[in-house]
């Protein structure tokens, strides 16, 4: 078995925690091929590890990989989403930031994690992404998400009116900082902290959320995702911002967007004790009083 392992490196992930988990994957016959940023940061302070193999960018990673290890939180995940692409190389999140959603295994799991890729006695959980069309060039060879697609306003410019469609007919006009649409994994994320509601991963929906709206009978709205919802943006900005997960572009006011249920999913790997309703309970200390 051979695995590529991922961090942003920086504070969050010690030198020792990523040698810890190089002896565990040795220990199990797993061979360990690592990002050449982490690779880069460690290589002084665990030795032999200069000679560890390292994978650069998405063109390195192909079907001799059984996994993909993501070190870090829930936004060095997302980062995955660019690496893995269409390769259908499942996900492993271990949590060395704070919430956790995504990267749900908390470091103290770190060794059942690598025991049941070791033993193959882990579930893989198929997460829909959504996929942006433009009409301008945007954000390169993914323009694709696993939580969400968002429309905001720049700066502290006035709200927007995003004028919404869904397959082709009017839904409404959104005067508003911004507007997102995510998928049932982002529903956790950005969307959440606007007021959305929280879906199930597989529920085959999208949901609509504005951001700030002017109007308070403007509420979220779920849809299917076979739907395609387009927009057209006014303000007195030339330019907005157009976020796919924590990627973003500068569009300008003119341009067409429109977003639909990608073709390709992400594999998420989950231990067979865990479930999507236990990480809700946790993570948002649902049934937890303490007052008491």
């Amino acid at each position: 078995m051979k695995v590529a392992v991922y961090s942003r490196g920086g504070e969050s992930v010690q030198a020792g925690e990523v040698a810890a988990l190089l002896d565990e994957l040795r220990a199990h016959r797993i061979t360990p091929v690592l990002h050449e940023d982490i690779h880069g940061q460690v290589s002084h302070s665990i030795a032999g590890i200069a000679d560890e193999a390292v994978f650069r960018d998405s063109r390195d990673l192909d079907e001799s990989f059984d996994c993909l290890v993501s070190l870090g939180g829930d936004g060095t995940l997302l980062d995955t989403v660019t690496l893995v692409r269409d390769r259908d190389i499942p996900v492993l999140g271990i949590n060395y930031g704070r919430l956790g959603f995504l990267a749900s295994l908390g470091k103290d799991n770190m060794k059942a994690a690598v025991a049941a890729l070791a033993d193959r006695s882990f579930v893989i959980d198929r997460r829909s992404l959504l996929h942006l069309d433009a009409s301008i060039p945007l954000f390169g060879e993914t323009p694709y998400a696993l939580n969400e697609f968002a429309i905001h306003k720049r700066d502290v410019s006035p709200m927007i009116r995003i004028q919404t469609y869904l397959n082709g007919e009017i839904l409404n006009n959104y005067w508003a900082d911004g507007i997102i649409v995510s998928t049932p994994t982002g529903s956790t994320a950005y969307s959440l902290s606007c007021g959305g509601p929280v879906l199930f991963p597989d529920t085959a929906s999208f949901v609509i959320t504005p951001v700030a709206p002017h109007n308070l009978n403007v509420r979220p709205l779920v849809v299917s995702d076979d739907s395609v919802i387009s927009f057209e943006l006014e303000g007195r900005s030339d330019a907005f911002i157009c976020t796919l997960d924590a990627r973003k572009e500068l569009v300008p006011r003119r341009v067409q967007l429109a977003v639909r249920r990608e073709s390709f999913t992400l594999g998420l790997v989950r231990l067979n004790e865990r479930n999507f309703l236990q990480t809700l309970r946790e993570k948002l200390a649902w049934g937890f009083d303490t007052r008491n």
